[in-house]
């Protein structure tokens, strides 16, 4: 089953490598074509990480931790 992450994770070089490559046939340079290929990745990782926040998942009852900190 592909999660949201998965999707970016295929989404970036796509992205990166797509966009390069279509500034290059429309006649930008390549000089120029790279960093704006490359802002653009890292666009889709900064939506990835800042804007769909990864969950943190909730340990299980068996995993959570029976120590309990020294109150002295």
């Amino acid at each position: 089953m592909t999660r949201y992450y998965d999707y970016v994770l295929g989404l970036i070089p796509v992205v990166l490598f797509g966009l390069t490559a279509i500034l290059l046939f429309a006649g930008i340079q390549l000089t120029l074509a790279v960093p704006v290929g490359a802002g653009a990745a890292v666009l889709v990782i900064g939506h990835a990480l800042f804007v769909n926040v990864p969950g943190q998942v909730e340990p299980m009852a068996e995993q959570r931790s029976t120590v309990h900190p020294n109150t002295d």
